[in-house]
């Protein structure tokens, strides 16, 4: 299988403290792969890592071929166009309207004409299960589950080939959860995206997820399927309530 993603002997510091000790491990293209592990186990860093708004002590960070440890500064700029990333809360800017938070990106990285940048938000808002008449409302006019949507839009807006979603249903209840889990999936499926999750959600794990690490003690504890975890341990409900 093809790694879309593969980290070496990566170890990370904030000061003094170790986050994460020599780990490796590698994502396969089209997975859905999952970042577990407790609280402050280093979840966020190595997100962070992998999207550049962190840097290592050492290692090797390799995404779509490139060391992104090793590129210029255009070079980076241009491997981050292949990103989208939907934080834990959304993030948009609560003075913009919907429209105005999607179209954002695309003004600032394509010379499209401005009806063309504005077709296309409007697509990647049906995209993701929403109405039109969205786009002229605020943030503060939306409910978490619309927020987490219009996010996820605006992720997508420059046609990533990997998404990076923070606790992508966190704050949603359980129907609500499983609608984003299932338009992750298809999503995925549809545009044969790769996928990396942070989630605490383990009806997510259990429904969604291809493969995953769990961080532990600064080293990565478990690195497969969910399947090949089961094998592992008798208890697996149990074992993944735990982390």
């Amino acid at each position: 299988m093809e790694a879309i993603i593969e980290v070496k002997n990566l170890t990370t510091k904030f000061g003094e403290r170790i986050i994460h000790d020599n780990i490796s491990f590698k994502i396969f293209k089209k997975d859905i792969f999952a970042l577990l592990g407790g609280s402050g186990s280093g979840k966020s860093t190595l997100l962070n890592t992998m999207i550049a708004l962190n840097r290592p002590v050492s290692g090797v960070v390799k995404i779509l071929g490139k060391n992104i440890l090793e590129l210029d500064p255009q070079e980076m700029l241009s491997m981050q166009l292949n990103f989208g990333v939907l934080f834990q809360f959304g993030a948009l800017f609560s003075s913009l309207n919907i429209l105005d938070n999607l179209t954002l990106s695309l003004r600032e990285y394509t010379i499209l004409p401005p009806k063309a940048i504005k077709d296309i938000a409007m697509m990647w808002l049906n995209k993701v299960g929403l109405k039109q008449e969205v786009a002229n409302l605020y943030p503060n006019e939306l409910s978490g589950g619309m927020i987490k949507r219009v996010g996820l839009a605006r992720a997508l807006s420059l046609s990533p080939k990997i998404l990076f979603l923070d606790e992508p249903t966190s704050g949603l209840d359980p129907k609500g959860a499983r609608e984003f889990d299932n338009l992750i999936k298809e999503l995925r499926d549809l545009l044969e995206l790769n996928i990396i999750m942070i989630t605490h959600d383990m009806d997510s794990v259990k429904g969604i997820v291809d493969r995953m690490i769990i961080l532990k003690d600064k080293k990565i504890f478990f690195e497969g399927s969910l399947k090949e975890l089961s094998q592992q341990s008798d208890s697996i409900d149990l074992f993944l309530y735990q982390i």
